[in-house]
């Protein structure tokens, strides 16, 4: 309960100045906290009345009670109140359904929740009326018996059609007079069918991997989605420029690219920069370049060796380092016969493969202000060309041929220039498992390509009544079943038993 207490106000017309509106800080107000027993009641008195007449306990609401009695305004009051919260709740509903729906696990588990229905769909035949699926579908585990004498596998429970009508329904039937079902089921085994007999009825299969290879179709999108998602979340990639001479650790320039990505110990590998150089086409442009690496462990040990180039990484222990570009690092000069001085040289242009490079070699003068020198340009590292202090054209020189050129007075030698190679580097956990989804997937669709043919038989006396149907070749499938069937043997004695 809050409790006010208000300092008394004289309203009086005597002293109109004092409203309500007055700046005047005429509420003084305190907070009481306290739990009331029972008792508490018993001991409240009135014994100090004048300081009732000064403090008045007020009881402020935020609105106005409601009635004690329930009325149709109170219940439309109450209908009224509840549209608060109602609304509320709108408001967050999209919130929480956006949050729901970019959730990356129920994403990842929608689809492979889609391509196992499909997977599924695959093994059953569709479009089928509902009978088809009572009589075939629940009707597909069996139990083998120990061979027959003819070599003919005896079953107690297959895909048996033990009425006449439901064959000659398939898509190709037929029926051999004067016949066994026996007979049949060898010339269907030598054929490579799988054959079953249970009774008067024969059922018989071939290429059962056509039928199933779909699945592995599946299985192999599977795979390849799941390779992917790792790759995606599960990876890390990083790139540097190093010049010649100088190293780096991977885990130093390597960042995750999702919450699976897992640091492995290959990181701790230090990657030193042995030498860079690069081929020139006739023409002077940059056809190819190349790093020579050399992989260290913490112990100082070096690990591996492999001169890079483009589209020739270097691999291990799950990494791979591919060369990506180039620049220019330093140019290394002599001046009057001393140094060698590394002038850091600073890219002015880079368009794709059209590169500037530039350095300046500074020449102290003491009658001028200004500091002047001798400018170099360099677009890649065959070639510099120099430039005297006033901007006039001096001469080119090759870093490999050591030739000085005098500008000003000064003799200048390019001793070497000096590269750096841009690397790229990544961990891919998910590669392995794309490429054996890739191949899963080839292999499983030229297997999809074989029939799976199947055939059912009925012996009704002395006459076979046969039909079947396949998923592929089916213009080839009637023309194979009529060679099959010329040569089952005719029955000489009607009255010998064809059933047994």
């Amino acid at each position: 309960m809050l409790a006010f207490a208000f300092q008394p106000l004289n309203l009086s017309p005597s002293n109109p100045s004092k409203t309500l509106n007055s700046r005047t800080p005429i509420l003084n107000t305190q907070f009481k906290s306290q739990l009331r027993a029972p008792q508490d009641n018993k001991t409240k008195t009135l014994t100090n009345k004048n300081q009732t007449k000064k403090k008045k306990e007020v009881i402020l609401f935020d609105s106005k009670p409601p009635p004690l009695s329930e009325s149709k305004s109170s219940i439309n009051g109450a209908a009224r109140i509840g549209e608060f919260p109602l609304s509320g709740l709108f408001k967050r509903l999209p919130k929480r359904v956006l949050a729901v729906l970019s959730n990356l696990p129920l994403a990842i588990g929608e689809m492979f929740t889609i391509a196992a229905l499909m997977a599924l769909a695959t093994v059953i035949d569709q479009g089928e009326a509902p009978d088809y699926y009572f009589q075939n579908v629940t009707d597909g585990l069996y139990i083998q018996r120990p061979a027959d004498p003819n070599g003919i596998s005896l079953a107690r429970r297959w895909s048996f059609k033990h009425s006449a009508d439901s064959i000659r329904k398939l898509e190709f039937s037929d029926s051999l007079p004067q016949a066994s079902v026996q007979d049949l089921g060898i010339i269907l085994m030598g054929a490579g069918f799988e054959v079953f007999v249970k009774g008067p009825a024969l059922y018989a299969f071939k290429g059962m991997a056509g039928r199933f290879a779909p699945i592995g179709v599946h299985l192999a999108m599977l795979l390849v989605m799941g390779g992917a998602t790792l790759s995606a979340c599960g990876s890390f990639r990083g790139s540097v420029n190093v010049p010649q001479g100088l190293n780096f650790v991977v885990g130093d320039v390597m960042t995750p690219n999702g919450f699976l990505s897992t640091p492995i110990e290959a990181f701790n590998t230090v990657v030193h920069v042995n030498r860079f150089y690069m081929d020139y086409y006739e023409s002077g442009e940059v056809s190819q370049f190349h790093t020579d690496l050399s992989l260290f462990d913490l112990n100082g040990k070096e690990v591996m060796r492999k001169t890079i180039s483009v589209n020739d990484p270097l691999r291990y222990g799950g990494i791979t380092i591919y060369q990506t570009d180039w620049g220019f690092s330093a140019l290394q000069v002599t001046k009057n016969g001393e140094g060698p001085f590394n002038l850091a040289v600073a890219p002015l242009q880079i368009n794709g493969d059209k590169k500037l490079y530039g350095t300046f070699l500074p020449v102290a003068d003491d009658d001028s202000s200004s500091v002047k020198g001798i400018s170099m340009l360099a677009r890649d590292l065959q070639s510099i060309v120099l430039y005297d202090q006033e901007g006039k054209f001096a001469g080119v020189r090759r870093p490999s041929s050591k030739l000085p050129i005098d500008i000003d007075g000064i003799r200048i030698v390019i001793e070497d220039a000096i590269g750096s190679s841009g690397l790229d580097l990544k961990t891919d956990p998910g590669v392995p498992v794309v490429y054996a989804g890739f191949g899963a997937l080839m292999l499983t669709t030229c297997i999809s390509y074989l029939s799976h043919s199947q055939i059912w038989a009925l012996q009704d006396g002395t006459t076979v009544v046969i039909g079947g149907k396949t998923n592929r070749a089916k213009l080839e499938f009637p023309d194979e079943m009529n060679r099959l069937l010329d040569e089952v043997p005719e029955l000489v004695g009607s009255s010998d038993s064809v059933t047994s």
